[in-house]
This record gives C-alpha cells, sequence and structure tokens, in this order.
C-alpha cells in the first residue's frame, strides 16, 4: 500500500479535478515545459514532510506535511488570469479538511507569483499547503 504522503497527494489530485479553468490540466511532478495552449493548468508536488519531535505514543507519528500547488496561467495580466483558478481550488481543498479522512488539518501557507516576460506573459502561483496527518510508527501507509 502507498504512504499516506502519497494518499494524500492522490486524494488532492481528485480533489483538483473540478477546479474551474483548467478543464483535467492537473499534473503531478511535471517535468516538461508547458505549451502555449496548455494554461492554465496546475501541477502538485510534494514539499517538505516533518516528523513532529516526539511520538504521538509509542505507535503514533504526527506530520506536517508541505504540498505545493502551482498555478501556470497566461495572459496580458496572468496573475489576474489565475485567480478564478485559485479561488475554485482553495474552496476544493478546504471543503473537507481531512482530505477523505487521510489528514488531522490542511491550511493554507502561502502565495508566491512568479511572472516571465515572455511574447506573451505567463505567471506561476506558486500556493503552498501545510497539511497535518499521522502515522503508525512502524508503517507509514496507516
Amino acid at each position: 500500500m502507498a504512504t499516506k504522503r502519497e494518499q494524500i497527494l492522490a486524494k488532492i489530485a481528485t480533489t483538483m479535478a473540478t477546479t474551474t479553468g483548467v478543464t483535467g490540466r492537473i499534473y503531478r511532478s511535471r517535468q516538461e515545459a508547458f505549451a502555449r495552449n496548455e494554461a492554465p493548468a496546475m501541477v502538485i508536488e510534494p514539499g517538505p514532510d516533518n516528523a513532529a519531535p516526539e511520538p504521538v505514543s509509542t505507535c503514533k507519528i504526527d506530520w506536517t506535511f508541505t504540498v505545493v500547488i502551482a498555478i501556470y496561467a497566461r495572459g496580458a495580466i496572468p496573475d489576474q488570469a489565475a485567480d478564478s483558478v485559485i479561488q475554485s481550488m482553495h474552496s476544493l481543498l478546504l471543503a473537507d479538511r481531512s482530505l477523505g479522512g487521510l489528514a488531522m488539518d490542511i491550511w493554507p501557507s502561502s502565495v508566491d507569483p512568479q511572472f516571465d516576460k515572455a511574447d506573451l506573459a505567463s505567471a506561476w502561483i506558486v500556493t503552498t499547503y501545510t497539511v497535518r496527518y499521522r502515522t503508525g510508527v512502524t508503517d507509514l501507509s496507516s
């Protein structure tokens, strides 16, 4: 069985499927550049995953996991073009803060716009969310 971390990333990708404006352009850790006609699109990547310094008990560990969701957009004002995608994504993610029972909580951490002055302006709006979850001491899947 996959680790709880991987289960959380898969759940987030599934939850994002109905995000306004991306029509299926949601990727896990995509390495290829986006073509102009692929915007807007989203990329979901794992960030740091840190165990609490002390176990909850002899059989449980609490984790704090950063999930990075980048929204790629193009347009005269690309951050404005990404705004409805960000709003939809945020509403979907926080509608079930337990992520279907996988997490104790999910909460937004930051929004960091990055711009590229190409022949048609583009932007990566990098959003981060902190997910708190718990696993067994000897089993990262439960």
